[in-house]
């Protein structure tokens, strides 16, 4: 008696069910049935075949119709709109870490030539760039002053060799016409 009971509960299984592999992680389509042996068609499309006592009839093909539609609804959705991108907003908000280069703000030594001056303005300006790509900082204002123009010559050569830096003049209302903002593109 204990037998039928079993038969009775076990769900018949028909072409075109969903059934899923018991103790794997297998299910498709029944494809067809002969002789105790079950056809299917994964859902990865692969055909196999088991013992008709190794799969269950289960209604996850409803929820696999549903996931499908799901992913096609937010494909649709997500047609036509543009990808995100740094906005200048963004870009606005992120305040610049400002580097002072006047000789007098690095060093407390009197009696340098104009080559040391240089030297050590352009020493700071290089250790303090490449501190900032390697501690993902975006944006640095170099204040260099305007005097005749060869710090700034020098850091404009100095910023032309790195790939991810995009160096301009800083906003003259703030700095005056003796400073220039660079930004670090972040990869």
């Amino acid at each position: 008696m204990l037998g039928l009971k079993k038969i009775k509960q076990k769900k018949m299984i028909n072409v075109g069910d969903w059934v899923e592999v018991l103790d794997e992680a297998i299910a498709g389509f029944v494809q067809n049935i002969e002789n105790n042996v079950v056809f299917i068609e994964t859902s990865d499309g692969f055909p196999m075949s088991f013992d008709v006592s190794e799969v269950v009839k289960t209604g996850s093909e409803e929820i696999s119709v549903k996931e499908n539609e799901i992913i096609n609804a937010l494909r649709e959705k997500s047609v036509g709109k543009k990808p995100k991108s740094i906005s200048k907003k963004r870009e606005k908000g992120v305040p610049a870490i400002e580097i002072d280069l006047h000789i007098e703000k690095l060093t407390d030594r009197k009696h340098l030539d104009n080559f040391d001056m240089l030297n050590i303005q352009m020493d700071t300006a290089r250790y303090r760039l490449e501190h900032a790509i390697k501690n993902r900082i975006q944006k640095l204002v170099f204040i260099h002053g305007i005097g005749e123009g060869v710090l700034k010559a020098e850091l404009n050569t100095l910023f032309s060799r790195y790939e991810q830096v995009n160096f301009y003049e800083a906003n003259p209302r703030k700095y005056g016409y003796g400073a220039t903002e660079v930004f670090i593109s972040q990869n």
